[in-house]
């Protein structure tokens, strides 16, 4: 919301030394977001006025047309002589009266004017438009045209209100009264503590039956409808200046008279208008939803085929109007058409005025299912003030007889299902309680008075609850008016004393260790939203019957595109890599942990938790069986050089080895010895993916994958040939510790050294045989290494030679060469029976 500060000093007399910037230091201590302080006119010097057009000539000889015209402007240029300018727009004549720059002025963004030689002419200044002194679209598409009335020579500084500040204010959802400036007023009035001169306090007539008719056959939908017509309006009428300016600054653009004057009171008090060309409507009015598949042809031009749950304005013919979001074409105001003839003016003369209130929820449904969001249905959707519609409709009857010399209709419609003031009954004391600060029951029952409520009662207050605030509903709503009035700085802060013992769980430090240690590897975190779309599935190279294809999906998703919870971390990784990859960082090595998500196989509704008291484990248990399955998953990608070149070396790319090395790495900071396998799955390339499995309750389970992805699948993602990747479930590799983390233990004896080469078929991997010589050295062993793999005619066909490097090790004693070869042996042993391992050589 926009709110120029010359506009709120006519609702509050606010001392004239204050300026916009203490206005919005003042509303953001009251819980208004005021964003920005606009210094409208900033370096804006005159002399800038009023000329009258005396000639026009048209110079020829240039690729557009150029016109050389000579404008009275008063004495203002000091000889009273005609002042000469060269002016390439073609939308004023002669006679009219336009807004001159003089030499010495400077407009907006230092734009210094002088008198300059151009298209064989001297031009001693400028005729302006609307976007060269910062005004806005004044929907004129040129220069500025002004009424006939204004001398030349008059200062248009002044005139046209080019000086000014604006307040732009971020309207959160429950503060949908500060859409317009009446609430504004009132938020200022209470912030200066200064009286409110409310707009809406018009004499208003009472309704009687003289009133253009209408029927509302859903009165959920639209419990008030007020209906004014006035007649005998001049079409020639345009808006006044002090009118377009206003709907200027508060960011709308001037169209017509009557268009003008609704946004106008609906800016200035929060009720949505609209005024329908009497002559196009047929019959009587009706607000009803529509059936299903009718069509209607908005004022934007679109036809709009319509759903059984938009609430529409009709009349005899069918819908004329989406109600509380866009009228309809068909009874537009006529734009006014001069008879070239005749001169005579043709134009829309009489309207028919409505101001109505409207669900707010149906209303927020249409403008959403519709994709058509306006100024009303951004007011309707957050809560309009229910009793401001007769006095809206009264201000437009007003202004439309004063500004297009129209005359009101006696008859007065109003429509009202009837509903009962909104109370609330809340302890005095309660926003103490809430804010930890005695208040007293004195400023409690005045801050409240200041909102608008009627406050009756002592120790326990009965609260009438003003009509222009729907969001407040209960204790706590009144509560937070008192302590926001009163000031959030006034709050004091306390530190919470957390009992001992409850810092962070194992499940959190070890997924603060693992972001640590793979930061620590080079990998930046890349955290990404948890929606997909299940296209995506089909990019990874999934296969029909994967898991991971079922999805858990969303009523209300942020986009239709991704509808979907995420079953693994890699489309938001990969997508990642690929905008930073198309802004030149070719170089890349992302991580992510994150939850991923599966659907149950019985779903079940959660139930409400209570929020007076702690829930009961039951009720945990309860909520948490309802949600879905949400195992945290850890995953990297990446692409290009993983050692740079220099003069240390030659750098080296990154590789499926890289993948694998970042899933050991996770899996140390887990305590757990993890199996390397050769695996096929998805996205990986079938001959260089790595299958990752841990032991766990006596039986081996995968837990991941790691390696270089598939060609198809690079060339979906649009990322880096070679691209790599592994994902793991951080939760199955948790829950496969015993105990605890174990610090490794330091020995003072020396090490003993044992090489084995073992010849096993050549499908046989490596990691296999690794972790069955692990298990058959024993505890002596400190560490195992793989250094060599042949294959050839030595070992046969079919065979490969792997050849380990065994460390053994003694905290309290050093080996002798019988206990370190008799490990050795028991390693050996164990790795012939499981995998047909032979001693290379024997």
């Amino acid at each position: 919301m926009r709110v120029p500060l010359s506009w709120l000093r006519e609702y509050v007399d606010l001392p004239a030394t204050e300026t916009g910037r203490d206005v919005q230091a003042k509303l953001i201590d009251v819980g208004l977001e005021v964003e920005t302080v606009e210094q409208l006119g900033a370096g804006l010097r005159g002399p800038l006025v009023v000329g009258k057009v005396l000639t026009i000539e048209e110079l020829e000889g240039f690729k557009k047309p150029i016109r050389f015209c000579t404008v009275d402007v008063g004495t203002a240029n000091g000889t009273g002589e005609p002042q000469e300018i060269v002016c390439g727009a073609r939308n004023f004549r002669v006679g009219d009266k336009v807004v001159v720059v003089l030499p010495g002025a400077v407009l907006p963004g230092d734009f210094a004017i002088a008198a300059r030689k151009t298209y064989g002419r001297t031009s001693h200044g400028m005729i302006c438009s609307g976007d060269e002194l910062g005004m806005g679209d004044d929907g004129s598409g040129g220069i500025i045209v002004l009424p006939p009335e204004h001398e030349a020579g008059t200062d248009a500084i002044e005139l046209l209100e080019l000086v000014d500040e604006v307040l732009d204010i971020a309207v959160t959802p429950d503060r949908g009264y500060a859409l317009s400036m009446r609430g504004v007023a009132r938020e200022t009035a209470t912030a200066y503590g200064l009286p409110l001169r409310d707009p809406a306090l018009l004499d208003v007539p009472a309704p009687n039956s003289f009133g253009y008719p209408v029927k509302v056959a859903d009165p959920l939908g639209c419990d008030r409808f007020t209906a004014r017509t006035v007649t005998g309006l001049q079409p020639e009428a345009r808006s006044p200046i002090w009118l377009r300016r206003r709907l200027q600054k508060v960011g709308m653009r001037p169209i017509s008279l009557a268009v003008d004057i609704t946004n106008y009171v609906m800016m200035e008090l929060g009720q949505p208008l609209h005024a329908y060309d009497r002559s196009r409507v047929q019959g009587t009015i009706g607000v009803r939803r529509a059936e299903q598949g009718e069509k209607l042809t908005t004022l934007d031009g679109a036809q709009r085929v319509l759903d059984a749950e938009d609430l529409v304005i009709t009349d005899d013919r069918g819908p004329i109007g989406l109600a509380g979001v866009m009228g309809g074409a068909n009874t537009e105001i006529a734009d006014s058409v001069t008879d070239p003839e005749t001169g005579v003016v043709r134009g829309t003369t009489e309207v028919v005025v409505e101001a109505a209130h409207f669900d707010a929820l149906s209303i927020a449904r249409t403008a959403r299912r519709h994709k058509l969001g306006s100024e009303a249905s951004r007011r309707f959707e957050r809560g309009v003030d229910p009793q401001a519609a007769s006095a809206a409709a009264q201000r437009t009857v007003d202004l439309l007889v004063l500004l297009a010399g129209g005359s009101a209709e006696a008859g007065v419609t109003e429509v009202i299902a009837p509903t009962a003031p909104r109370t609330i009954t809340m302890p005095a004391d309660h926003p103490d309680k809430v804010a930890g600060v005695a208040y007293g029951r004195e400023t409690v029952v005045r801050r409240l008075q200041q909102v608008g409520c009627d406050v009756y009662g002592q120790d326990d207050l009965t609260v009438t609850v003003p009509s222009w605030r729907p969001d407040l509903a209960e204790p706590n709503d009144l509560a937070e008016e008192v302590i926001r009035l009163e000031g959030y700085e006034n709050l004091p802060s306390t530190l919470p004393k957390p009992p001992a013992g409850r810092g962070l769980t194992d499940r959190q430090r070890l997924h603060r260790r693992v972001g640590r240690a793979l930061a620590g590897a080079g990998y930046v975190e890349a955290p990404s939203y948890p929606f997909v779309g299940e296209t995506v599935f089909d990019q990874l190279g999934l296969a029909a019957d994967d898991p991971d294809r079922r999805v858990v999906k969303l009523v209300n998703p942020l986009s239709d595109e991704e509808p979907a919870l995420r079953t693994t971390l890699l489309p938001g990784l990969l997508a990642a890599l690929r905008r930073n990859d198309g802004r030149g960082s070719h170089d890349l090595a992302l991580f992510e942990t994150g939850l991923v998500f599966h659907p149950r196989e019985e779903l079940t509704v959660a139930g409400r938790l209570p929020v007076d008291r702690r829930p009961s484990d039951e009720e945990i248990a309860s909520l948490t069986a309802a949600l879905p399955v949400q195992p945290r998953h850890a995953a990297v990608v990446l692409a290009g050089a993983r050692e740079q070149a220099g003069w240390w070396g030659k750098g080296r790319p990154a590789d499926w080895a890289d993948a694998v090395e970042s899933a050991r790495s996770i899996a140390r900071e887990a305590g757990v010895e993890l199996i390397t396998d050769q695996g096929q799955y998805g996205p990986w390339h079938p001959g260089r993916c790595a299958e990752l499995k841990v032991v766990r309750d006596g039986g081996i389970v995968t837990v991941g994958h790691a390696g270089e992805l598939h060609p198809r699948v690079v060339k979906a993602f649009g990322v880096p040939a070679r691209t790599c990747a592994m994902e793991l479930d951080l939760d199955l590799l948790e829950s496969a510790r015993e105990g605890g983390v174990q610090a490794p233990r330091i020995s003072t004896f020396p090490v003993a050294t044992q090489d084995v080469a073992l010849v096993v078929d050549a499908e046989v991997p490596a990691a296999v045989v690794e972790y069955y010589l692990r298990g058959g050295a024993g505890d002596l062993l400190e560490s195992i290494r793989l250094f060599d793999v042949f294959e050839g005619e030595q070992v046969g066909a079919g065979k490969k030679s792997l050849a380990y490097a065994l460390r053994f090790r003694a905290s309290d004693r050093t080996l002798t060469v019988d206990e370190a070869s008799a490990a050795r042996d028991a390693a050996v042993a164990l790795a012939a029976e499981r995998t047909g391992a032979v001693l290379r050589g024997a």
